[in-house]
């Protein structure tokens, strides 16, 4: 135990002389420019933030500029979570029927939007003036295949949402198959943009016919902070798809959940307003872009034979990690 103090002390010094060093530099860097002193300051935030209790690894992610993915990647617990949400949410009775599942009133969710073939409900976040959002809906002109490689594939989504400014895959790992995204996107007037860095993966079971979409927001040392937009550092998504039959039969219900903190200075309710409004406008435009894709044949990739060894060179791969590549879990394709 005292080792472990002794080991603790110097590492907080050593992380206090850092921080102090760069603090000296800010002014003389704001004699080269105004652009480096933001980076100097930037670094100096990045810092103070890794510094905490338990994050010692990210800390030194800071300094070298590496991404740790054995504490950022999406963990398999987070998809079978999601998974059973799904489970819950499909009763007996068909939920449209106007049955509303219990334990979705006893989680304390309140509906909110009740349609055909399309619920919304909200909860609370506690300690915050926010609301988490969840979302059952079915569609019945598309394949569960296709809205699921829609969903997933960037490149087709900057032709379809007019919103994105920007949107590229950082970083891929091999052995889990998640990804880092960068995302920006335009805010209404007068708001300035948001971009998002978040970590993604996917799971198909071919066994359950279940897909789960999970996402939620990361740092990443190659994605710096930029003055022309606000960093959105709080967001998560799950998506399940439950096909009606297969995977390539018209039919599937959905569940989304989302909550998202766009950090605006406007009153509660407006922010409430812009999410709980968004969130079904980008349905609708997923849903339309993949009517187009299926009625005019756009090329969209298959994400559910996608293997994620395949976008990545094996040279780039440890000796640990080609070997999990190459004994995957079975009944599991990820990206």
């Amino acid at each position: 135990m005292q080792r472990a103090g002794m080991w603790q002390r110097a590492f907080r010094g050593a992380s206090a002389g850092v921080l102090g060093w760069l603090r000296s530099r800010l002014t003389p860097l704001c004699w080269n420019g105004c652009t480096r002193q933001r980076s100097a300051r930037a670094l100096v935030r990045g810092l103070r933030y890794s510094y905490r209790p338990g994050r010692t690894g990210r800390l030194l992610a800071a300094l070298t500029g590496a991404f740790l993915w054995e504490e950022e990647r999406v963990r398999e617990e987070e998809i079978l979570r999601s998974a059973e949400d799904m489970k819950r949410m499909r009763p007996g009775v068909n939920t449209f029927q106007g049955q509303i599942s219990a334990n979705t009133e006893d989680q304390g969710w309140e509906l909110v939007v009740d349609k055909k073939d399309f619920k919304l409900w909200r909860r609370p976040i506690e300690g915050t003036h926010l609301y988490q959002y969840r979302v059952y809906g079915s569609y019945r002109d598309v394949t569960p295949r296709q809205f699921f490689n829609v969903q997933l594939d960037t490149e087709y989504r900057k032709k379809w949402d007019a919103l994105v400014i920007k949107l590229d895959v950082i970083e891929r790992d091999t052995v889990s198959g998640s990804e880092v995204i960068h995302w920006v996107t335009h805010f209404p007037y007068p708001m300035y943009s948001r971009d998002y860095v978040y970590v993604r993966k996917y799971h198909v079971d071919q066994e359950n016919n279940l897909m789960v979409l999970v996402s939620r927001a990361v740092e990443h040392p190659s994605i710096q902070e930029s003055p022309d937009y606000v960093r959105v550092r709080n967001y998560q998504s799950q998506m399940v798809i439950q096909p009606h039959t297969s995977f390539d039969e018209n039919g599937f219900d959905y569940l989304l959940t989302y909550s998202d903190n766009p950090q605006t200075v406007f009153p509660r309710y407006c922010v409430n307003w812009m999410v709980s409004s968004g969130m079904p406008d980008f349905l609708d435009k997923l849903h339309m872009a993949t009517v187009q894709a299926k009625n005019q044949e756009i090329k969209v990739r298959d994400y559910i034979s996608f293997r994620p060894q395949d976008c990545v060179s094996e040279s780039r791969a440890s000796p640990e990690r080609k070997n999990a590549a190459a004994h995957p879990a079975p009944h599991m394709e990820y990206a």
